[in-house]
């Protein structure tokens, strides 16, 4: 191991008046070579004294600046509990040599394996390994777990899935997701930006490398259309009983991955528990939604499986979760209201099938009569917030839902006379026809105040044309009657007394889904339309051992060079389209390990016609800055997706700059032009 950059910590930590002082030595920059030479970068946490288990976290969103902020709140007090740290730049991204190919490629995994290997045989490694992520990181953990590498011990997965089609940014239900592209148009200039000089003399030739074979990954996601072998691939639901490492997964009810946590408690055939707190997509220590703490939680399952400390973990409650309540929701960040509980047992029996029916007088005991219609306007969807919260600086969460409610067909239970639980996930199930061969409904829960403030519990989106299966989707028959069924994300949610249940139906979610081609008629047929609730008993408490608040922990001392900022404006275009502009500066920050200047901004734009789902547009900016003393580079992108009923059309610009004059060293420009395949 050839190490660049080694330095001392010492962390002070306070315990009943006795002030501890705990050493470790940082490895900032190491090289791990793999079999065919390339070398991946890496950076070590190393404890003092005998071999330790090792926790490995592996990304391609930089360690030497992308992520180092975070890693200073976790693999340092990883460290000080006794583990050697390992943050490893996937190849071809950071200071990694290689190229990149794509999310979760067999050569991500197979480089993350030979990583394993190398850590489990280090002299400073017992020869025990977890993993542990959130995102991209949760993702690859499950997968390496699915791949069984020996020294492979334990997984914290945090924000993950175990289903990359039906649970990720691309597609829900067979239904386009705007996050496509717009985390497409964000990881595009991730993945462009230079390795550090300080550690890579050939910085500049292998920067140009990557720029010149640029290529635009949404692009490639939007041509995989269908739940095909390219979405199978990483998805650990393919065989649970592959996995035979203890699985820890967390996530929050603020995010978008709300559903994998559960779904491996139920499944897996080995210690799995599931953790779901009142979090965004963030670790739960640096939630700005309700700081809670991770360290405990993380340090807790790699004692027990890979120190063989004999601590309970495995006898913790299958699944632990804060039961949310009305809380008058903004876009704004603000606390969540509700408790913790748990349920010893997953699928637990105080959770039971309630079935109601959509009728005229909303939800009842009784089956419904005749047909009701739906035909939202293509802006339906404003107050649903950013798809996946924790991603942008702030105003990104769901608003007050009774603007869309009023766009959309819905059906209201009578106020609970007493509380009522929900607990998993609920199914609609629906006969119904439409006047296109191509539609889509999204059905939304929400927990309605006496106030008439409308909160959203759960929601999903289902093409229709997907009904049947999201392999083979089917043009649908106008006129024809069809059954289907949509099971709703995960959600846990307590219903106060006068609170009114309420499922919205509409044909559109935008800008979270993209629109469907046409504008669509859809008719329900209420005597075959019933909703079955995950009702769960609320006279049953046991200890939710849930997680208290967030721990002190140490914080990367960067010098703020430009503030973070972040702004939303909605607004009514002259041609009287919906508009939604977003600014996110992240602001500019020099690192004071290394003197690296990083800056990022981004102006994002959607718009959509209320009477033409066709014109719907995503347009994204990014710019990147690096600098240090006289060094300096930027990368600039836009990004533009636009559609008609028979196509998307997705265009592409790169510039590159060097020198503080900037000059341009770069240009690329190019446009893909990929068929709707009954999207």
């Amino acid at each position: 191991m050839q190490s660049l950059h080694c330095r001392q910590s010492v962390i002070e930590t306070a315990s009943r008046e006795v002030v501890h002082k705990l050493s470790f030595q940082i490895i900032e920059d190491a090289w791990i070579s793999c079999a065919d030479g390339r070398r991946l970068a890496a950076r070590i946490w190393l404890p003092e004294g005998a071999a330790a288990p090792a926790i490995l976290e592996y990304l391609p969103y930089r360690k030497r600046d992308g992520t180092a902020p975070r890693d200073e709140t976790t693999h340092t007090v990883f460290a000080e509990a006794g583990y050697a740290c390992i943050r490893v730049d996937i190849a071809g991204t950071g200071d990694s040599e290689g190229r990149f190919d794509d999310e979760y490629s067999e050569q991500e995994l197979n480089d993350g394996e030979e990583v394993i290997a190398w850590i489990a045989a280090q002299d400073w490694c017992d020869g025990t390994v977890g993993m542990i992520g959130i995102s991209w990181g949760g993702f690859n953990g499950l997968q390496l777990a699915f791949r069984r590498p020996s020294a492979l011990k334990a997984v914290v997965s945090v924000a993950s899935t175990v289903d990359r089609y039906a649970d990720d940014v691309h597609y829900m239900g067979g239904c386009l997701l705007s996050d496509n592209i717009s985390w497409g148009a964000q990881i595009f200039p991730y993945l462009l930006r230079p390795a550090d000089p300080a550690l890579r003399p050939d910085w500049r030739e292998d920067w140009l490398a990557r720029l010149d074979r640029a290529s635009f990954p949404a692009s490639v996601w939007l041509r995989e259309q269908t739940r095909g072998p390219y979405w199978k691939h990483g998805s650990v639901c393919e065989d649970w009983s592959a996995i035979r490492a203890p699985v820890l997964a967390i996530t929050g009810w603020a995010d978008a991955y709300v559903n994998a946590p559960p779904a491996l408690a139920a499944n897996l055939d080995v210690p799995a528990k599931a953790l779901i707190g009142p979090w965004e997509h963030r670790y739960a220590h640096i939630s700005e939604l309700a700081s809670s703490d991770f360290h405990s939680e993380v340090i807790r399952w790699f004692d027990r499986w890979l120190k063989g400390i004999e601590n309970g973990a495995e006898a913790l409650p299958d699944y632990r979760t804060f039961m949310q309540e009305h809380f008058n929701p903004t876009r704004a960040n603000k606390p969540r209201e509700g408790r913790w509980i748990a349920e010893a047992e997953w699928p637990s029996p105080h959770v039971r099938t309630e079935t109601v029916f959509l009728g005229e007088n909303g939800l009842s005991d009784a089956l419904g009569q005749g047909w009701a219609t739906v035909t939202s306007p293509a802006q339906t969807g404003q107050t649903g917030g950013y798809f996946i919260p924790g991603m942008r600086i702030d105003n990104e969460l769901a608003e007050d839902q009774a603007p869309d409610d009023a766009l959309s067909l819905c059906f209201d239970m009578p106020a609970a006379p007493s509380p009522l639980e929900l607990l998993g996930r609920a199914k609609f199930k629906f006969a119904f026809t439409v006047d296109k061969p191509v539609a889509q409904l999204i059905a939304r829960l929400c927990d309605v105040s006496p106030e008439g403030v409308s909160q959203r519990i759960t929601y999903r989106a289902l093409n229709l044309c997907h009904h049947l299966s999201h392999e083979t989707p089917e043009a649908l028959v106008p006129g024809k009657v069809y059954t289907a069924e949509i099971e709703l994300t995960e959600c846990a949610h307590r219903l106060n007394p006068g609170h009114v249940l309420r499922l919205a139906l509409s044909t559109s979610y935008w800008p979270i889904v993209w629109p469907a081609p046409e504008p669509v008629v859809l008719s329900l047929d209420l005597e075959r339309c019933s909703l079955d609730l995950p009702v769960r008993r609320v006279d049953v408490e046991i200890a939710p051992e849930n997680p208290g608040p967030a721990q002190d922990f140490p914080v990367l001392q960067a010098e703020q060079m430009r503030p973070a900022s972040s702004t939303l404006e909605r607004r009514i275009a002259e041609d009287g389209a919906s508009v939604l502009d977003t600014v996110d500066d992240y602001g500019q920050t020099r690192d004071p390990n290394h003197g690296l200047i990083v800056g990022n901004l981004v102006r994002m734009h959607y718009s959509v016609h209320p009477e033409d789902p066709a014109s719907a547009r995503f347009t994204a900016n990014w710019t990147l800055t690096f600098e240090r003393d006289d060094w300096y580079v930027a990368v600039e992108t836009e990004t533009t997706m636009t559609g008609d009923t028979g196509n998307f059309y997705v265009h592409n610009k790169l510039r590159a700059f060097e020198s503080t004059v900037r000059k341009q060293v770069f240009e690329k420009e190019w446009s893909d032009s990929i068929r709707r395949m009954l999207l």
